[in-house]
């Protein structure tokens, strides 16, 4: 119970209660809950976006539903992966390494390289679930989207990652993940698209792939910024935890909305 409520505090703004007690045990148990909590996330987003497109003329109700789903994601989350993503790109963008790009991401303001990053990767998002939905494949693209981000979070706390500090999320969770159970989630969610795309309208072989792929593009992206982050920072923190969610979930988008621009769905 106590890691369910950690991984409710860590990645929604709901009241959860606090954790009788918070371990690195909690913590790994935590963040392999992170992926169903992300696909809790999605169906809400799902629905907003479906909602919206229902009553709203489709010349922009696509773009308005869009932005509504991923405004909602972002309050419901407290917006704190953004800020992660934030305070990461600040680290990374200032050319320093170890303890003094920490110091950058410790900073209570944004710098530019903050900035730029987070309305890039919004307008990425918004962009390209617009692209799915106006091929009507938005419910399944942000529902993918935002258990991918979470899955990326599990993958950065696998066994072998470091911590880059002593002290905060990061180093209770860094290396507690267990590579068979993120691997279990992986298989598990991948099957999943394979499910959602093959009961999607049009039911054509490139929607049926087209949804794994877009899985493992935001899964590869996600751990390809855990990866820099662990060279430059010396591991991980809950800061890079959010970046790779964040990364993972605009890359899957992207990879859906190239293949859904390309089908006809329902």
């Amino acid at each position: 119970m106590s890691a369910l409520r950690l991984a409710i505090g860590t990645f929604t703004i709901l009241p959860a209660g606090i954790p009788a007690r918070v371990d690195r045990g909690v913590g790994r148990v935590a963040m392999l809950l992170a992926p169903l909590i992300g696909l809790a996330l999605g169906v809400m987003a799902a629905v907003i976006l479906w909602a919206v497109r229902s009553v709203t003329d489709a010349a922009y109700g696509n773009l308005l539903a869009s932005a509504l789903a991923i405004a909602c994601l972002a309050y419901v989350t407290r917006a704190l992966h953004l800020d992660g993503l934030a305070d990461t790109a600040d680290a990374l963008g200032s050319g320093r390494r170890g303890d003094a790009a920490l110091d950058v991401a410790r900073r209570g303001d944004v710098g530019p390289f903050g900035v730029a990053t987070l309305v890039v990767v919004l307008l990425i998002d918004v962009a390209a679930l617009a692209t799915s939905a106006s091929a009507h494949h938005g419910t399944v693209a942000i529902i993918l989207a935002v258990a991918t981000g979470r899955l990326a979070a599990t993958w950065a706390c696998a066994r072998g990652i470091p911590a880059a500090r002593p002290e905060g999320l990061g180093a209770m969770v860094a290396g507690t993940v267990p590579r068979l159970g993120a691997l279990a989630w992986t298989i598990a969610l991948l099957a999943l698209a394979v499910g959602m795309g093959s009961i999607d309208d049009d039911r054509t072989l490139q929607a049926v792939i087209a949804a794994p792929v877009s899985v493992v593009i935001g899964l590869v992206v996600g751990l390809l910024l855990v990866r820099r982050a662990v060279r430059r920072l010396g591991g991980i923190t809950g800061d890079v935890l959010g970046a790779a969610i964040e990364a993972a979930t605009a890359a899957c988008l992207v990879a859906y909305a190239i293949a859904a621009g390309s089908t006809v769905g329902a």
